[in-house]
């Protein structure tokens, strides 16, 4: 019998996956969102999503606006929709669900109360530096 011999070869989820998380970051850049971090809770058994993808806006016009580039952003370059979105009804916490990359658009008094780079801190946290 003849061994199996594989070899790791990066899938197409997860690529797509790369791709899509760049992209959210890219719309959250593209209106100046603060403090953008990138959770990966890829090694955590029960997490909902791949990534979270985190940042922080300083008004409920910037949250909204951030969110809105962030899905204008994903639909012109690989014409993907969020499942779910929330949060626009007061826009202290919009969240944008593309499944397996889960944007977070906080205000920042919000992001310090719910901390979830706290709470995934065992998470690979990546900060994504400020563009000027």
């Amino acid at each position: 019998m003849k061994a199996k011999v594989t070899t790791k070869v990066k899938s197409k989820k997860s690529a797509k996956e790369d791709t899509l998380k760049n992209l959210v970051v890219l719309g959250m850049q593209d209106k100046k969102a603060q403090d953008i971090a990138v959770i990966d809770l890829r090694s955590h058994k029960n997490a909902i999503a791949d990534f979270f993808v985190v940042c922080s806006g300083t008004s409920n016009t910037h949250v909204e606006s951030i969110a809105d580039s962030i899905d204008h952003m994903v639909y012109k370059e690989s014409k993907e929709s969020p499942r779910h979105t929330e949060g626009y009804d007061t826009a202290e916490w919009v969240l944008v669900d593309y499944v397996d990359v889960v944007a977070h658009v906080f205000q920042k008094s919000k992001r310090g109360h719910y901390a979830l780079e706290d709470l995934w801190g065992d998470a690979e946290i990546e900060y994504i530096k400020e563009l000027e």
